[in-house]
């Protein structure tokens, strides 16, 4: 019989994919977390809320991207008020035992009208991810920089990473005083850059308008995450539409690893869930 390893005995961190009426995210976000080594399940809001699962036997919160609801009223709203109306305790509970949550793109903007982004205040809503400024959906590759911040499993680095986004409601805004606040606690995660890396307010580098190029921020404690642009559509080096030019650089090195950029996102975070 072959001798075991220490890991094979190390449980995975359970994610717990939220599903609502609308998410149509969840199946990518579940293959991202799998492949990354965490033990993803589809929970929906209702099993939740009728206490047939509970969550806190999950360490990660996973609120994907998609139109729950229709994005009736605003995108994320009626999601947003079902997790203040219903679960609050369940989440307080779940942040209290520090729990990760992390929201993209439509989770994203759940978070902020929770109130859970930017300052971790239920039901107190301070920022907005309102329409694109180009007036239409925005569906393209665009570029990331991570910057350093509270997050506590994502550090900042000079690279810029190739990411998708999917949205037609993503600009975020807030008044001067709580972004000169969002930004004197360092919550700024993500910027969208240009080619050289810079944060960028010019279209379409900068796909919605966003105040200071910001495509994603976390909480106080770093431990919730919201961001707008889509990590888990880009884990394999085969989704981005230019992988074949990157497969070798002249001297027959690999240039890019098999991981697409979007993989560190959930290596960091599973990780972290795995030493917490």
């Amino acid at each position: 019989m072959a001798e075991a390893n220490e890991g094979d005995f190390q449980m995975k961190p359970k994610v717990c994919i939220l599903r609502s009426d609308g998410t149509n995210c969840d199946e990518e976000l579940f293959y991202a977390f799998e492949k990354i080594g965490g033990a993803p399940e589809y929970v929906h809001i209702n099993e939740l809320r009728a206490k047939s699962k509970k969550l806190n036997a999950y360490q990660v919160l996973a609120l994907p991207g998609g139109f729950s609801y229709g994005d009736d009223v605003a995108a994320g709203k009626v999601l947003a008020i079902e997790l203040t109306s219903f679960l609050k305790d369940q989440i307080q509970d779940f942040i209290v035992k520090r729990g990760i949550v992390v929201g993209i793109c439509n989770g994203f903007q759940t978070l902020v009208r929770t109130g859970l982004l930017p300052f971790n205040d239920l039901g107190k809503m301070e920022v907005t991810l309102a329409p694109n400024e180009s007036g239409h959906f925005e569906c393209r590759w665009i570029k990331l920089k991570i910057n350093d911040s509270k997050c506590l499993f994502l550090n900042g680095s000079d690279k810029t990473i190739d990411i998708a986004v999917n949205h037609g409601e993503g600009k975020f805004y807030t008044d001067d005083a709580t972004l000169r606040k969002i930004k004197n606690q360092n919550l700024v995660v993500f910027q969208y850059v240009d080619k050289s890396g810079n944060p960028t307010q010019s279209y379409p580098q900068n796909p919605n308008g966003s105040q200071d190029a910001i495509a994603g921020i976390c909480d106080p404690t770093g431990r919730i995450l919201g961001i707008m642009p889509h990590p888990e559509k880009f884990v394999e080096i085969t989704q981005h539409p230019n992988w074949r030019r990157w497969k070798y650089n002249s001297d027959g090195v690999p240039a890019r690893q098999s991981l697409g950029d979007g993989g560190a996102f959930f290596e960091n975070m599973i990780e972290f869930a795995n030493q917490s």
